[in-house]
């Protein structure tokens, strides 16, 4: 049974956790409050992937830990990885009761911290706010239950739905503080996935470059380039950072791409393009959580066909761009049977531009 004052301290600990959302991947984001006699006495958050998690930063900011329950945004873990069980050491610190948010479906602990816990004595109360929660580490949860990172396929558009002018120029549509907010959105990402067509036109640095955003490295840059267009010289491939080049077949351009710090990697599919799936699984293995596709409408349309897209994230900008403009996404659809269902998410103004946060249903 919880109560008001229970929700506001798991709101509380939620709070927490957002301050690790750029910093603690590939592992999800948590936070930690310990409380006694209704004061909090000790709080934390899983600052970066190899450090303290949150619980551990809780008790070394507490002063005596002992008799204090702790309300804890994921389960704490029961086994030994880079850092000791978080679970051993509250019933360690005399923690009397832990409420969870949700359980870890990472297989190396899920159930076992709470069994842990409750093996000890402690009192364990679960599911507290849980889809906030849940939110907060989608990403993360859907690898570690379906094996698929979550994609987001960024985009941003005229009024009348185009992105690009005919021509390929795209720059820029909407104004600097939706360009800002997207910086946001890469610096949560563990992948940035572009096409060839996208670095050839605007040659983008595809990196994390707004001031106050800390994060320990940047995202791995992926390029989808079928047949190695990608010129050499691209500003991509001179950023710190991995840029990772997927294509389908191998050409005389290959080693001057390697000469220039790319990664080259043979995922040869249908039609001589690069195997979008193969591609996910494969970012998959390098632990990636969350993916940013900012791309044109070509490569958009090839990953909500294939069914790999989970989200629009859509900056709509109030200007028309014409009939002769490129379109926002390339689906071969015939009828309106066909139509593809999207659930709004989130709306919201961005300086002179909208947001849009889109579920694509399934």
């Amino acid at each position: 049974m919880t109560t008001s004052f229970d929700r506001q301290m798991m709101s509380r600990a939620l709070e927490l956790a957002r301050r690790g959302v750029y910093s603690s991947r590939p592992n999800p984001t948590v936070g930690c409050l310990l409380v006694r006699a209704g004061k909090i006495v000790g709080e934390g958050f899983t600052r970066r992937c190899g450090g303290n998690h949150a619980e551990i930063e809780a008790l070394i900011n507490c002063r005596n830990p002992r008799g204090a329950s702790a309300y804890v945004t994921l389960e704490p873990c029961s086994h030994h990885g880079r850092t000791g069980p978080c679970a051993e050491a509250l019933i360690e610190a005399g923690i009397s009761a832990v409420f969870i948010a949700m359980r870890d479906p990472n297989p190396l602990v899920s159930g076992s911290g709470v069994e842990r816990l409750q093996g000890a004595g402690v009192k364990v109360v679960e599911g507290l706010l849980e889809q906030e929660a849940y939110q907060l580490n989608a990403g993360f949860f859907q690898r570690m239950q379906t094996g698929k990172p979550r994609i987001r396929l960024k985009l941003a558009s005229s009024l009348d739905g185009r992105t690009a002018m005919a021509s390929g120029e795209s720059q820029w549509i909407t104004g600097p503080a939706a360009r800002a907010d997207v910086q946001e959105w890469r610096a949560r990402s563990d992948a940035i996935i572009t096409g060839a067509d996208t670095v050839i036109h605007d040659d983008p640095a595809l990196t994390v470059r707004q001031p106050g955003l800390y994060i320990p490295r940047q995202a791995l840059r992926v390029i989808v380039d079928s047949s190695l267009r990608t010129p050499p010289e691209s500003r991509v491939l001179r950023q710190d950072g991995e840029t990772l080049i997927a294509h389908a077949r191998d050409v005389a351009q290959g080693p001057a791409l390697q000469a220039a710090g790319a990664e080259l990697l043979r995922l040869p599919g249908a039609e001589q393009r690069v195997d979008l799936a193969a591609l996910v699984q494969l970012l998959a293995g390098r632990q990636c959580n969350d993916i940013l596709v900012e791309c044109g409408s070509r490569l958009a349309g090839a990953f909500v066909q294939s069914g790999l897209a989970d989200e629009i994230l859509l900056y709509q900008a109030a200007v028309l761009l014409g009939s002769e403009a490129r379109p926002l996404v390339e689906l071969p659809l015939q009828s309106m049977a066909d139509k593809r269902q999207l659930r709004v998410m989130d709306s919201r103004r961005i300086g002179d531009d909208f947001r849009y946060i889109l579920e694509i249903l399934k």
